[in-house]
């Protein structure tokens, strides 16, 4: 079995910001690439960023030069630093990761349950 389980969600103000953390735990032989999305109420679920096993990292244009997406691969751990927020990033927000299990010869792509992160006056 393999979990990921994201904290740090929460309310925040305009020009707040937050962190985001995603563990990935249980039989994990390796993780290649992590990312997070995020679904606003009545809008479909968009990928904000991704991190690839050796660091590189892309991001959405709306979050550009705003999110920075970070990884410790010796703890099984991707985050999300969000600065400036604005009302617009009001959202579930999501981790993935592709792990390969012990017992699997392939990778799988798996996801945290959600961490709302609201941002209001």
């Amino acid at each position: 079995q393999v979990q990921l389980v994201e904290s740090g969600g929460g309310l925040v103000q305009p020009g707040g910001s937050l962190r985001l953390s995603c563990a990935a735990s249980g039989s994990i032989r390796s993780i290649n690439a992590m990312g997070w999305s995020r679904q606003a109420p009545g809008k479909e679920r968009e990928l904000v960023a991704s991190i690839a096993h050796d660091g590189s990292t892309k991001y959405t244009d709306s979050v550009k030069d705003r999110f920075t997406i970070s990884r410790d691969n010796a703890k099984n751990t991707v985050y999300l630093q969000m600065n400036s927020l604005k009302f617009e990033d009001t959202a579930v927000y999501y981790c993935n990761a592709d792990i390969r299990r012990w017992t699997y010869a392939f990778y799988a792509n798996f996801w945290g349950q959600g961490t709302q992160v609201t941002v209001s006056s």
